[in-house]
């Protein structure tokens, strides 16, 4: 089966390859969009990525994947962290999320040891930086066989 695979960037994400490339890497967003884009084809999935620094955009773009996607892969940078918002529309699209994190958050400050976002995702890939979303398709391609 094939599916339909948003993936959703926040904040500061634009900035990877010149962002503290000690804690994020060398490879910037464009980079792991052609990864994906290239991991998409082989898996079979119809792919469209996109990248906000604006809590509200990412909303909205949640709200609307309900009428056009089957799952959401996000990566909801700093907004994991706070954002209600963001897992309020997550759960009420009823889509399946996994979440994704260049970094381990885990062994970074406290504050980004809490995901909003977990509370909706079927699951989470960090540490793994820009192969974490590589994962995630073929956890996608997983879930959406599944169905």
């Amino acid at each position: 089966m094939s599916g339909k695979v948003l993936i959703l960037n926040g904040p500061n994400l634009n900035l990877l390859g010149t962002r503290e490339p000690d804690v994020y890497g060398a490879e910037t967003l464009t980079d792991i969009e052609a990864k994906c884009r290239a991991r998409a084809v082989d898996l079979g999935l119809d792919l469209e990525f996109r990248q906000t620094n604006t809590e509200g955009e990412l909303v909205d773009w949640v709200q609307q994947a309900r009428e056009t996607f089957d799952l959401l892969i996000v990566n909801a940078g700093a907004y994991t962290h706070t954002s209600v918002a963001l897992l309020d529309a997550l759960k009420a699209v009823g889509l399946p999320v996994i979440e994704v994190h260049l970094s381990n958050i885990h062994q970074r400050e406290e504050f980004r040891h809490h995901s909003y976002v977990s509370k909706a995702a079927t699951g989470m890939i960090c540490g793994f930086g820009g192969f974490g979303y590589e994962m995630a398709l073929e956890s996608a391609q997983r879930l959406l066989n599944e169905k």
